[in-house]
């Protein structure tokens, strides 16, 4: 797409150097994507940095710091607007629907989270509703820094019964067939019209199963790093071993899950028909 944008600051900045269009393009992608992820950003190295620098003896538990530690970010994030109070209500949804599935899974053995700590819950330390809201902080600050636009999208009572499914599957199919492929098939055939527009120096577009796919593949890699840093671990899971790719299916669904529940919130970017850069987002 090449019409020309009224550039936002990153934007500016870049067209006053020396690099060639395409590289400003990919740079300022970069940088909203890391500035979109901000706090998950933070959560993934605390796991890291607390995973080598953390002592048994020392008399506040790692998981307890990670509870505070996010606590901290969320007020910090909100008291220096970096973060707004509409997707303050996207985290809180977050929040509950994610620490709700962890109860249940770790009940269940899917997982499990082997240090000790007081703020833990039905052996769930509170932390772990921070890690779902992240990427609902990471899905609604990408609205606004990319200027998205998805269109034509499906109507909006059917995407949140395709969520209700996929969220109902993660824990029926403990007990009743497994429908993931029916619901791998339903997200294709519910969107497979849907672009997801973006803004650069000018709009871009891809097919927004496929957006789907990249952010479950940066969720797997995120997952990996939760196991390796030895936060987490899965049922019969060596140390140091990769967690399966078929967790990505797990990530690609539950994306659809917390992109509907950004939605619940912030709906002005969907658009029943198609989209037509210049005609404003």
């Amino acid at each position: 797409m090449s019409e020309p944008l009224s550039l936002p600051r990153d934007a500016t900045l870049l067209a006053r150097s020396f690099l060639p269009g395409w590289a400003q393009s990919l740079l300022l992608f970069l940088w909203r994507q890391l500035w979109a992820g901000l706090f998950a950003g933070i959560i993934l190295i605390s796991l890291i940095v607390t995973s080598v620098l953390w002592q048994e003896e020392w008399a506040l538990a790692r998981y307890d710091f990670l509870v505070g530690l996010a606590v901290l970010t969320q007020v910090l994030l909100l008291a220096f607007r970096l973060e707004t109070w509409e997707e303050a209500k996207v985290i809180a949804l977050f929040h509950l629907t994610g620490t709700v599935m962890e109860w249940f899974k770790v009940s269940a053995g899917s997982w499990a989270y082997p240090e000790p700590g007081v703020l833990k819950l039905f052996e769930v330390p509170l932390f772990t509703g921070f890690m779902y809201a992240s990427v609902g902080s990471y899905i609604a600050r990408a609205f606004r820094l990319f200027g998205a636009v998805f269109a034509p999208y499906p109507p909006f009572w059917a995407s949140v019964l395709l969520a209700v499914a996929i969220y109902v599957n993660f824990f029926a199919h403990h007990w009743l067939p497994d429908i993931r492929l029916a619901l791998f098939a339903a997200t294709l055939l519910l969107f497979a019209r849907t672009r997801m527009w973006f803004r650069l120096r000018a709009w871009h577009w891809i097919p927004f199963p496929l957006a789907a796919l990249g952010i479950a593949f940066a969720l797997w890699i995120a997952e990996n790093i939760g196991t390796l840093s030895g936060t987490w671990i899965y049922h019969r899971q060596a140390a140091f071993e990769l967690v399966s790719l078929s967790k990505m299916g797990s990530w690609y669904l539950l994306f659809f899950v917390s992109f509907t529940t950004v939605t619940l919130v912030m709906r002005g970017q969907l658009r029943r028909d198609a989209f037509r850069p210049g005609e404003g987002a």
